[in-house]
């Protein structure tokens, strides 16, 4: 059976929404879209092109898959020529709650069943991307429809926006996979699996 990883970059107060650019995601009135670009570094850029390369599905929210598709096919010859190659290459999926209109090449929508497409994907993949995609990632962590939840974690508070556990998130135990990796601008690279289990409690006294 295949993995599903989920990739996010968060900050310290767990905000995810529109780290890329300003136009991103507005919603709620979002005044920092772009928050994580001042703060890329090479290792950053070098461990996020290795989760590229390995992947062998993408697995999208609709907005997300709304931006990737309306920039990464006329990407392959530019900058991120690679990382363009590769997301274009893999087979895409979209959990969508409407019926859009899935332009980019290689994209199926999924069905309303959830848990029955991710276990589908699983049997059918070896590794199952999920990025951004914040709305998606919250019915996943709350179901625990995922085998490796990386996070990178920026030195910024922004007081505002999506998060990724907001209040009521599902209660759920975690294991750290492998020592945490920083890059030069300070982001850590945490990478989980989920125990299966809630959070165990005890007395520090």
């Amino acid at each position: 059976m295949g993995r599903l990883h989920i990739d996010l970059f968060v900050t310290l107060d767990g905000v995810a929404q529109a780290p890329g650019g300003p136009e991103e995601d507005t919603s709620g009135g979002f005044p920092f879209g772009g928050w994580q670009a001042p703060l890329w570094d090479d290792v950053v850029d070098r461990e996020v092109t290795a989760g590229i390369d390995a992947m062998d599905a993408l697995l999208l929210g609709r907005r997300t898959y709304d931006i990737f598709a309306g920039y990464w096919p006329d990407q392959e010859q530019g900058e991120n020529g690679p990382i363009a190659r590769r997301l274009n290459a893999v087979p895409k999926y979209v959990a969508s709650r409407g019926t859009p209109e899935l332009t980019w090449s290689g994209s199926t929508l999924l069905g309303p069943d959830l848990p029955a497409e991710v276990r589908a994907l699983r049997d059918r993949h070896e590794s199952t991307h999920v990025i951004g995609s914040v709305d998606l990632v919250q019915t996943l962590l709350s179901e625990r429809l995922f085998d490796v939840l990386t996070l990178w974690v920026y030195p910024i508070v922004l007081g505002r926006g999506k998060k990724v556990f907001p209040d009521g998130a599902r209660a759920s135990g975690l294991t750290l996979l492998e020592p945490p990796v920083a890059g030069s601008a300070g982001a850590v690279l945490l990478r989980y699996a989920p125990t299966g289990a809630d959070p165990a409690t005890g007395d520090m006294t």
